[in-house]
């Protein structure tokens, strides 16, 4: 019984269960005001019937004292008792005039007379006599020897008692039906916040959220509540948008994904068609010839490089992308003077009609780092600035050591990169020739590579551009023990 009431209660609304609670403690106090009040009321009309008594008794006194009897006027249903106490201590009843000043057992009588006579002050009791209902008893000595015993009935006080507790239940039930039926519509009210809180979830849970551009379309926006409730929509709105950027987030990476998949399976549909082109060659007997099998076979070996450097490329970007798995750099202490040296040689040996010149800088910037990955990201820069701009465009590189970090520069006088590209040049198959010629540029993964792999150096890289002048910085941190010898002109090289 107890547990399904339990579950009962933890069905209703809070609102519900919290007028349902005021409504308990509100019973309680009642509780306690009502029993205190009637206690004090019975309390105060006992003591006001006992000074009656005491009133009465004075009068009565005297009428004995003076004519050994009682007279004069008596209230009525009051009954009297006048006791003589001998020397051996035990009352003697006097028979009044009138019976009906006496009820029936006198027993409650003739002991509190008798515990008068041992007594110094008057005596008080509550008995009930017999059939007539409870009575308030009060002895006091007239005389010495002489005792009077008289008997007032509690009625008119239980009547009042009882009146009492009728208006006190009356009144407070009343009381209590509309605090809780005033106190529900009040907690209502207050929790409406919530509830419309709660509608914008349902919202948004009825909401397709697998959507690729799925944006979370609702937030609570009303006001009011006070400031907890204020403080809760704040929060609430707080992790709409966090779900809404997380969502943006995550859309904005499958389309990249979508892209990538797209662009790689261009990239090495194009080379495996031509390998699968030069294979159908050899069915012919034309083909079979000397010169023209030596001719396929430089062509085949020249795509299924090409498609190597891809799949190489794109295996070293995975890695990059798991690194806390398996890191691909095997770092140690080199000189990145000394790599952009050998880059800058390399690139003369390979592009002749490419001027190139070094900027001066330190003698020796000792690093740690990869010399063999930073060498491929010299090598991609560079590249990217001979393919990207006309026969005889200057490219410069610097490089030098500032606030803790390595910089190298590589500036080429170029037509620059269209600022609707300047974001998306490091995306990995992005061209800025969007006819995707292969005349002017591979693949479209060097620059991806490169950022990844000065991230992964813990460094940046970044492009700023514009006609005559595209600048790439690589930033890599320099440890504070590594400090580079300068000398103004010994890296420049004609």
């Amino acid at each position: 019984m107890i547990t399904r009431c339990r579950r009962a209660y933890s069905r209703l609304r809070l609102g519900t269960r919290l007028a349902l609670g005021v409504g308990v403690l509100s019973l309680a106090v009642f509780a306690i005001v009502g029993t205190a009040l009637t206690t004090y009321m019975r309390d105060y009309l006992s003591a006001q019937l006992d000074t009656q008594l005491a009133q009465a008794q004075i009068a009565q006194s005297k009428s004995i004292a003076d004519y050994g009897t009682l007279s004069g006027k008596k209230y009525y249903s009051w009954f009297y008792a006048v006791y003589d106490v001998p020397g051996d201590g035990d009352p003697r009843l006097r028979r009044p005039e009138d019976p009906a000043d006496l009820p029936r057992d006198v027993d409650d009588f003739t002991a509190l007379a008798r515990a008068q006579s041992t007594a110094h002050t008057e005596l008080l009791r509550t008995e009930r006599l017999g059939d007539v209902g409870d009575y308030r008893l009060r002895a006091c000595e007239v005389e010495p020897g002489v005792i009077l015993v008289s008997a007032a009935p509690m009625d008119d006080i239980d009547d009042t008692v009882r009146r009492l507790i009728t208006v006190q239940v009356v009144a407070f039930g009343l009381a209590l039906l509309g605090l809780v039926v005033a106190g529900r519509k009040m907690l209502r009210r207050g929790l409406k916040p919530l509830s419309d809180m709660a509608s914008t979830a349902h919202g948004i849970a009825s909401h397709n959220l697998t959507e690729t551009a799925a944006r979370l379309p609702l937030r609570a926006d009303k006001r009011g509540g006070g400031p907890e409730v204020e403080e809760l929509r704040t929060a609430f709105n707080t992790m709409l948008e966090h779900i809404d950027d997380s969502l943006a987030v995550r859309a904005e990476a499958e389309q990249r994904l979508r892209r990538f998949v797209a662009d790689a399976s261009h990239e090495l549909r194009t080379p495996l068609m031509s390998v699968r082109g030069y294979a159908d060659l050899f069915q012919y007997a034309a083909a079979n010839a000397p010169e023209e099998r030596d001719k396929h076979l430089a062509r085949l070996r020249a795509e299924a490089a090409r498609m190597g450097f891809l799949l190489d490329d794109l295996l070293l970007l995975a890695r990059l992308d798991a690194a806390e798995v398996e890191t691909p750099l095997r770092q140690t202490e080199a000189d990145l003077v000394e790599l952009v040296e050998n880059a800058a040689d390399a690139f003369r040996a390979s592009r002749p009609d490419r001027p190139l010149t070094l900027a001066p800088g330190p003698e020796a910037l000792k690093l740690r780092l990869d010399p063999q990955r930073i060498r491929q990201v010299l090598d991609n820069l560079l590249t990217n600035a001979a393919v990207h701009t006309p026969a005889g465009t200057e490219v410069t590189v610097a490089v030098r050591a500032e606030s803790g970090r390595a910089l190298v520069r590589v500036t080429d006088a170029g037509p620059g990169v269209p600022p609707a590209d300047r974001d998306r040049v490091f995306d990995r198959f992005y061209r800025v020739d969007k006819a995707r010629s292969r005349d002017r540029g591979g693949s479209g993964l060097g620059l991806s590579v490169a950022r990844s792999l000065v991230r992964a150096h813990g460094g940046t890289i970044e492009l700023s551009s514009e006609p005559g002048a595209t600048v790439f910085t690589v930033v890599l941190p320099l440890s504070p023990d590594m400090s580079p010898s300068m000398s103004p002109d010994s890296l420049t090289k004609p």
